[in-house]
This record gives structure tokens, C-alpha cells and sequence, in this order.
């Protein structure tokens, strides 16, 4: 069963959290999905992540060209799963469901607490996902690092 992971950005915008989340998950050794719900924001955020410095560097690619299953990393607003990725993130309201989720090792959805459409829409897919029997587990970045503030079916 897939561990499902809300992250509720208050302090870092989405450019500025992922990487790391990112980073991590590849440590793991973990191929990773993540879905947008707009193209143009993906384009976007695609070109913030080749900005990063040589140390920062995550390999990554947008969904659509000859080489997406080998991607570690692929950014798509699309619901497959071409390069078999063992996690997906879902940002920008990109929906996720109890199906879908069971499809990976680890589901995350990343919501910008500054954006009330954003929080309805986390508060909405909590309910669909902990109510499909998901372990769930909402972290707050409050303090400044992230922090566990609930949990369900854990």
C-alpha cells in the first residue's frame, strides 16, 4: 500500500522545496513522477531545475520526447507512468487517486498554504485518499523545517 505524503508550503515556494524533496528520493535510488496541472507551469519549473548549480543538479526531462522511460526524473501533466517511477509528486493541483496512488511505493502532494483554491484542493484529495483506507501523513513547514502535523491510517 502506498504512504501518501502532504506537504503544506508556507515558508518556500514550490521551486525552492522540491529539489530537495527531489534529491531525496533519488538517494533512494527511487525513479520519480512528477505531475503538474499545466503544461506551461511544468515548462516553468522544468527551467528552474536546470538552473540549479553542478552540485544541485537533478537529471530530469519533460513527458513527450524519445527517451521518457529512462528518465529519472520526469515532469508530465499526464496520469501514466512512463519511466516506472516508484514515487510521484504532485504539484499545482494535479489530482491523484486512490488507485492511482497504489500504483507507486510514495505519493506526495505539495500545496502552497498562501493559496486558498490550493488548500481546498489538498483538504479535498486528504479526504479521497485516507477515506480509500491510504496511510497518509500531512507535514507543515511552519517552523522552518518540515514537521509532522497529522496523520491518518498510519
Amino acid at each position: 500500500m502506498a504512504e501518501v505524503l502532504f506537504y503544506h508550503l508556507t515558508l518556500s515556494p514550490l521551486e525552492a522545496a522540491l529539489p530537495d524533496l527531489l534529491h531525496k528520493s533519488r538517494g533512494r535510488g527511487w525513479k520519480v513522477l512528477v505531475r503538474g496541472g499545466d503544461a506551461g507551469r511544468l515548462g516553468w519549473l522544468d527551467d528552474r531545475l536546470w538552473a540549479t548549480g553542478d552540485a544541485d543538479f537533478l537529471p530530469h526531462g519533460l513527458a513527450g520526447g524519445p527517451h521518457d522511460a529512462a528518465q529519472p526524473i520526469l515532469l508530465t501533466t499526464k496520469t501514466d507512468n512512463p519511466n516506472a517511477a516508484d514515487i510521484l509528486f504532485a504539484v499545482d493541483q494535479a489530482k491523484v487517486s486512490a488507485i492511482e496512488a497504489n500504483k507507486f511505493a510514495r505519493v506526495c502532494l505539495m500545496f502552497d498554504g498562501n493559496d486558498p483554491v490550493a488548500l481546498d484542493h489538498a483538504r479535498q484529495q486528504w479526504r479521497v485518499l485516507t477515506e480509500a483506507g491510504l496511510p497518509a501523513k500531512y507535514w507543515s513547514q511552519d517552523s522552518g523545517s518540515w514537521q509532522q502535523k497529522a496523520s491518518k491510517n498510519c
